[in-house]
């Protein structure tokens, strides 16, 4: 009697044992299947999927999504900062990406409000690139593709650190990114360029103010920077022209320092080695 009594509480114990195993797996939410149709919201983000071969899972992009060339042909859902929320439906996407700066925040909650999946791609800076491209990576399902992408472009940065760090950190040279000709809008700090300028041991100018900003010509001469950099975009060529002729008083102007920057400093993206290298080359040559 007493061993049937120890099996019945044997045979007890291994039913709750299963019961509960199964309860487990069986309410544990499933992982959402990879992503194959994502909408991007953001040309560096555009960048990134592509340099991640994600190339044709992207069904969507903005206008203003023009690297690599095959982005050129992808629809359009509308501009960076008001992109269409009935363009983005239409399209069907399993998911839509985002940026933490830009994109208008409204557009990520209505979004979740109709049920489609979004992901926030949160780098605010060159240094917090490529961690946050690595949880890219993890959340799209190809985190060692994404981590190898990471790992090189952090020891890029490193060996970019250790170039320059050989540069004075007392007399900091005075510099200037320009964005924007007429009106002058240039980089301020809690930008990329501001990052380069001081990882180039430049001192920006325009660094008491944030992200970009209208300048004064007058603030400009009075600060006589002693480099210029002007962000590179079609068809401001002539505005360029008549920039530097009104600052033709500034060192810079009359030693022939000033250099123009292409994009690639624009977008938090896969080039960004190349833009750092651009205003590298560019310091190097003037001499400083």
């Amino acid at each position: 009697m007493r061993r049937n009594s120890r099996k019945a509480i044997k045979s007890f114990f291994l039913i709750l044992l299963f019961s509960g195993l199964f309860l487990l797996l069986t309410s544990y939410p499933a992982q959402a299947a990879p992503p194959q149709r994502i909408v991007s919201l953001a040309p560096n983000i555009t960048e990134i999927l592509f340099d991640l071969g994600l190339g044709e899972q992207i069904i969507a992009v903005t206008t203003y999504c023009d690297y690599p060339r095959e982005a050129l042909s992808k629809p359009k859902i509308g501009g960076f900062a008001n992109p269409s929320l009935e363009a983005i439906v239409t399209t069907h996407p399993d998911l839509v990406m985002l940026t933490e700066d830009g994109n208008p925040q409204e557009i990520g909650a209505k979004l979740k409000k109709i049920g489609i999946r979004t992901y926030v791609f949160r780098a605010r800076s060159i240094e917090e690139l490529p961690e946050a491209i690595r949880q890219l990576g993890l959340f799209l399902d190809i985190g060692k593709r994404a981590d190898k992408k990471a790992r090189a472009m952090q020891d890029q940065l490193d060996r970019f650190k250790i170039e320059t760090a050989k540069r004075s950190l007392l007399n900091k040279p005075k510099a200037l990114f320009i964005i924007q000709p007429e009106p002058l809008i240039v980089a301020g700090s809690k930008t990329a360029m501001d990052e380069a300028m001081g990882m180039l041991g430049l001192e920006n100018i325009a660094g008491a103010s944030a992200y970009y900003t209208r300048y004064s010509l007058e603030e400009t001469l009075r600060q006589q920077p002693q480099i210029l950099f002007i962000g590179k975009s079609k068809g401001m060529e002539e505005d360029i022209k008549k920039l530097l002729k009104r600052l033709r008083r500034l060192d810079a102007v009359e030693n022939g320092k000033t250099y123009t920057i292409r994009e690639t400093l624009y977008r938090l993206g896969p080039r960004i080695i190349a833009g750092l290298n651009e205003m590298k080359t560019a310091v190097e040559q003037s001499g400083l």
